[in-house]
């Protein structure tokens, strides 16, 4: 680092912490633990990174001292959603594998719609991220409401265990590169559009975020704080972090909050093989409660 006349100084600790193969195997376990999220050696580098930052908003020198401080009670209290919020992946884009939000539109809605009427389907984006996902589903319930000239009620919970992208999906902000993929007429019903020239961002219109909740869940508790049985499960591209095992047990618990009949949705690259779930098969990646 510079100094103001060009001379080279010491780095703050922090900036030069070295995550030692003790170390990260100690918090390796700890995620693992809390979180269901795997770490294998190869993200050592990745895991260091991320949390080099924490340590300097900390103002701490070691990955010693800051494992102390997270499992510490206090720790615990204070650091633990930081931590998990710094080192979880999380990587989604509006209609991302577009085929189920197809399969939502042109299956489930109309047999839904057909059989309950006026009841409002009630859908669990369920590590949805910063957003994109819950407002992608909310975007096909309107089109497809559109196409009908009905109106048809809905509500969508998504749950993620990152605080940090829950306040985004929340706020419903995002940059204009983030939509560049979607097709003009659903931008301009759905998005509206900063002012800001020098930082353009867009906003989901209020009809469709007002259909939307989101609140912090952890895959790994004992039981989901959640008191809803839902017509829908989204769950994609979230199990791939956790151990075969650990998948199960989550899409187990997952289920108990489906309705019998109901559609769960995995993301492309995961497979429920040889689980013992009450799910059968629809389509390669949708499934349905039995």
């Amino acid at each position: 680092m510079l100094d103001n006349d060009g001379i080279v100084q010491a780095l703050p600790g922090s900036y030069r912490a070295q995550l030692s193969d003790a170390e990260f195997a100690q918090l390796s376990a700890f995620i693992y633990n809390v979180a269901g999220i795997k770490m294998p050696p190869a993200k050592r580098i990745m895991l260091q990174s991320r949390l080099q930052k924490r340590l300097r908003e900390l103002g701490m020198d070691s990955f010693k001292e800051y494992i102390e401080y997270l499992l510490s009670e206090r720790g615990k209290q204070e650091e633990l959603v930081q931590m998990l919020d710094a080192v979880s992946t999380n990587k989604t884009d509006f209609f991302r594998e577009s085929v189920h939000f197809d399969f939502l539109r042109d299956t489930v809605l109309p047999a839904h719609y057909q059989e309950l009427g006026a009841r409002p389907i009630k859908i669990w984006s369920a590590a949805c991220s910063s957003g994109e996902e819950p407002y992608t589903i909310a975007m096909t319930i309107a089109e497809f409401c559109r196409g009908r000239g009905t109106q048809y009620d809905y509500s969508i919970i998504g749950t993620d265990i990152s605080t940090k992208v829950l306040k985004m999906a929340e706020n419903a902000v995002y940059k204009m590169e983030k939509v560049e993929g979607i097709p003009l007429d659903i931008l301009h019903r759905y998005f509206l559009r900063s002012k800001d020239r020098e930082n353009p961002t867009v906003r989901i219109i209020p009809e469709l975020r007002r259909h939307v909740k989101v609140q912090r869940m952890n895959f790994m508790d004992e039981s989901y704080s959640i008191n809803e049985n839902f017509d829908v499960v989204f769950c994609r591209n979230v199990l791939i972090y956790f151990d075969r095992q650990t998948q199960e047990r989550v899409i187990g618990k997952l289920c108990t909050k489906l309705k019998q009949g109901g559609y769960f949705f995995l993301g492309h690259s995961e497979s429920i093989m040889n689980m013992q779930l009450p799910l059968q098969p629809v389509r390669p990646t949708i499934f349905r409660k039995i």
